[in-house]
């Protein structure tokens, strides 16, 4: 295949679109979040995943699982722990079976915000994906965003 082959300008189109699409949505719904709830796309990220951990079997997330859930690296995800933390929102403890874990809660303030900010979250991402359901190179991608579903985890 040559720069110009037509099945790596089509592959290389789509991406653009894709990454289009995301790129608006995350801008659409990271202005929503600042300024109702002085809260980041990522910070709320954070929070929501972390306010789904039980203290069952596998319940609380290792750093690496909560990096890759979030899409960020493990040093930005502990920069991002340290920030919310020193908001109230998170804290930190050591795992009670092993001193070399540290644990990662939400607080009742996180609680308390995320529950404020998920109807902001969840109303911004309708509204992002209906602006971008109008442009006809985006709506195929909107109907597949519609219809999947989160994988779950191995």
């Amino acid at each position: 295949m040559t720069a110009t082959d037509p099945a790596l300008t089509a592959l290389a189109q789509g991406w653009c679109a894709l990454s289009l699409l995301h790129g608006r949505i995350e801008a659409h719904i990271e202005r929503a979040l600042q300024s109702r709830h002085d809260l980041s796309v990522r910070e709320y990220s954070l929070l929501d995943v972390l306010s789904r951990q039980h203290d069952g079997e596998g319940g609380h997330l290792q750093m690496k699982q909560v990096a890759d859930a979030v899409v960020l690296s493990q040093s930005a995800t502990t920069r991002l722990v340290t920030r919310l933390e020193d908001r109230g929102l998170l804290e930190r403890y050591l795992c009670p079976t092993d001193r070399r874990g540290i644990y990662t809660n939400v607080t009742e303030a996180g609680l308390k915000l995320l529950e404020e900010a998920r109807p902001t979250n969840d109303a911004a991402l309708r509204q992002a994906l209906d602006e971008a359901a109008k442009n006809p190179e985006l709506a195929p991608l909107v109907r597949a965003v519609e219809t999947l579903k989160a994988p779950v985890p191995a």
